[in-house]
Parts: C-alpha cells; sequence; structure tokens
C-alpha cells in the first residue's frame, strides 16, 4: 500500500479509477508550507496549464489522500512520470490532526511556464473534490474562480 497525496484532476475518484488505481480510503489532507500553481504545460491540453505544487512558506494545499492498493505504475503512466513530473516525498495532515508521509507529483523543471491558466474541463476535476465535500469552502470558491479567468 502506498500513501497518495493528489492536488489537482487525480482529488476526483472517478478519475483515479479510469485510470486503474485500485484504492483502500480517501480522504481530505493538507500539504502545508507549499501552494497550488497551474505552471505545469499540460500535454492533454496544449496552451493550458495542469497543477503544480510550489515551495511556499505561508502555503497550505488541499487535497485528497488516497490509500492506494494497486496501479500507482498506471498513475506513473498518465502523469508522464518521470519526464514531465517527478514524485515527491511529502508530509500532510489529515482533519484529524494526524501526520503522513505520502507521495505526490511535482512538475518536472523543463515543464514550468508561468501565465498558464487551467482548461475548464480540467478544472471540473477539481470541483468533484468539492461536491464530495473533501475541500473546505473557501478553497473551493478560489478553484470556481478559475472559470472566470480568461487564458
Amino acid at each position: 500500500m502506498v500513501l497518495y497525496f493528489a492536488y489537482g484532476s487525480n482529488m476526483n475518484p472517478e478519475r483515479m479509477r479510469e485510470r486503474g488505481v485500485k484504492f483502500k480510503s480517501f480522504r481530505p489532507a493538507k500539504l502545508k508550507g507549499y501552494r497550488l500553481a497551474f505552471n505545469k504545460a499540460c500535454y492533454t491540453f496544449p496552451g493550458y496549464g495542469c497543477a503544480n505544487v510550489e515551495p511556499d512558506p505561508n502555503g497550505v494545499v488541499e487535497g485528497v489522500l488516497y490509500e492506494v492498493l494497486e496501479g500507482l505504475e498506471s498513475l506513473d503512466s498518465y502523469e508522464g512520470y518521470p519526464h514531465h513530473y517527478g514524485r515527491r516525498e511529502v508530509e500532510v495532515e489529515t482533519p484529524s490532526g494526524e501526520k503522513v508521509k505520502a507521495v505526490c507529483y511535482v512538475a518536472q523543471p523543463a515543464f514550468i511556464k508561468e501565465g498558464l491558466k487551467p482548461h475548464p474541463n480540467y478544472l471540473k476535476h477539481l470541483l468533484k473534490a468539492c461536491q464530495l465535500g473533501l475541500l473546505s469552502k473557501s478553497y473551493c470558491k478560489k478553484i470556481e474562480s478559475l472559470f472566470r479567468e480568461k487564458p
């Protein structure tokens, strides 16, 4: 079993299942000391940005912590690991205050480009986590506000 912290489109459990990932459970979690950015050049939506996390001493990224039973290799393929995204072990905190080590994907520097905006279809996967009650209302409002921004 591997703990995996998702902060982008993989926060949608349906997407994870479609990608062949079998998981025991999923729950909310926070990654402190980072901020969410959409500065990873998407290969599925050229000209748009996919989610990435960047160090920020005052930042907090909300996401979903999965207990992955199998399928991490399949997820690696979808995420373009190791070429597009690398894997990093991070410490996340659950709503109960438990701190655990988890794997998350971080964009490789060669694919980071400033000024990108996420594609609306991509954002819908992030909003699925909102519909499931996995993210705070304030965090969901920030994601929803991206629909009003022009790329």
